[in-house]
C-alpha cells in the first residue's frame, strides 16, 4: 500500500514539473546513463532551471569566445584549489563558488571543458567530494560539442543566488600519501593501484609528458602499481566508450572493482577522468590521489619503480 502510494505521489510530481516545462533528470543509478549527459539531452535542457552547466577549461579565453548557452565559468586553479597551500578548496570557498553559479540541492550538474574533460572531471569529483548529488560530464566534452557543429554562444549568464551546502569532505573519494598509498606501496595493505600516465612516463623513461610543467626529481612509478593510460577510457571523439568495454580493460588488467581502487598521475587531473570512469560509471570504490607523481616522486625515503633507469640531471 505504501510503495504504491509514493509511486502514485511520483507520478503526480512528475507530471507537474512537465505542466511548467520542466524536464525532470534521469534517477537511475550509477552507470554510464546516469552519469554522463549526452549532447542531444543537453541541448533539450539548456534552459531547465533545474540543471547547471558548467565549462571547466585550461585555455585562457576559452569560454569568452564561446560556451555553451547558460554555462558557468570555473577556472580550475583557483576555484577549485586553495591558492596557497596545495590543497582542494576548503568547503566554505567551494560552497561560496557553488551558490554564485546558482546550484542548489537538488541541481543536476553537468560539467565539461577542454583537454577531454580532465578538469572537468576534477570538478564532477570536487562535487562528489562535497556532496553533490547529481555530477554529470558531458560526453565528448567541449571538443566534440564544436565538432558536431553545436552552437556556442558568448552572452554571460547570470544567476539566482544557489541553496548548494556543502557537508564534511567525504574522505572516502580522496587518497593522501600516508594513510592510503605508502601502505599500499610497502604490501601492507592490498588496494588496485592505478597509474594513469603514459607508458614512458610509468617506465620512468621521462619525468613527465612534453608540455606539463609540474615536475618530479625521481621518475617512475609508486610499486605495484597498473599502467592504464587515461586515454584507453575513450574513443577517438573523446566520448567514453560502453559499459563492457570499460569493464573488460580494467578486467584484463585484473582490476574488477573487488577491492579498493587508487588513481594518480602527475598532479591529479588526468586521473580524476579514470576515478570518474571507475567510480561514476561501472559503481567500483575508487579514490582519487591528488598528491600523485609530483607529491610521491619528490617525497624523501619514498619506495619508487624506476624501470628505465634515468637519473635527475643526466642528460
Amino acid at each position: 500500500m505504501f510503495k504504491a502510494r509514493k509511486i502514485l505521489v511520483g507520478a503526480i510530481a512528475l507530471t507537474l514539473l512537465a505542466s511548467l516545462g520542466v524536464q525532470t533528470s534521469n534517477a537511475a543509478p550509477k552507470n554510464l546513463s546516469r552519469a554522463v549527459a549526452q549532447a542531444d539531452w543537453l541541448e533539450q535542457n539548456l534552459d531547465n532551471p533545474k540543471v547547471r552547466i558548467i565549462e571547466v577549461s585550461t585555455e585562457p579565453g576559452l569560454y569568452e569566445r564561446g560556451h555553451i548557452k547558460n554555462a558557468a565559468k570555473i577556472v580550475w586553479h583557483t576555484d577549485l584549489v586553495d591558492t596557497v597551500n596545495r590543497d582542494i578548496a576548503s568547503a566554505r570557498k567551494f560552497q561560496q563558488l557553488a551558490q554564485r553559479i546558482g546550484i542548489n540541492q537538488d541541481t543536476t550538474i553537468v560539467l565539461y571543458g577542454d583537454k577531454n574533460n580532465w578538469f572537468a572531471a576534477w570538478g564532477a569529483w570536487l562535487f562528489n567530494i562535497y556532496g553533490a548529488k547529481d555530477v554529470r560530464i558531458l560526453d565528448g566534452g567541449r571538443v566534440k560539442w564544436e565538432k558536431d557543429g553545436r552552437a556556442l554562444t558568448t552572452a554571460v549568464p547570470t544567476f539566482k543566488q544557489g541553496n548548494f551546502t556543502t557537508r564534511v569532505a567525504d574522505k572516502s573519494l580522496r587518497a593522501t600519501l600516508l594513510k592510503d598509498v605508502l601502505p599500499v606501496a610497502k604490501k601492507r595493505v592490498k588496494a588496485d593501484l592505478i597509474d594513469i600516465r603514459g607508458a614512458d612516463e610509468f617506465s620512468g623513461k621521462i619525468f613527465a609528458a612534453p608540455g606539463f610543467q609540474e615536475l618530479a626529481v625521481r621518475a617512475g612509478h609508486i610499486p605495484g602499481a597498473i599502467n592504464v593510460p587515461w586515454g584507453q577510457n575513450v574513443n577517438a571523439d573523446g566520448t567514453f566508450k560502453s559499459v563492457a568495454e570499460l569493464r573488460k580493460l580494467y578486467a584484463d588488467k585484473g582490476v574488477d572493482g573487488k577491492q579498493n581502487i587508487i588513481t594518480y598521475c602527475r598532479i591529479g587531473e588526468r586521473s580524476s577522468l579514470t576515478w570518474f570512469v571507475l567510480s561514476e560509471i561501472l559503481g567500483y570504490n575508487v579514490k582519487n590521489y591528488d598528491g600523485s607523481w609530483t607529491e610521491y616522486g619528490n617525497t624523501v625515503g619514498v619506495p619508487i619503480s624506476n624501470p628505465a633507469g634515468t637519473i635527475w640531471g643526466n642528460s
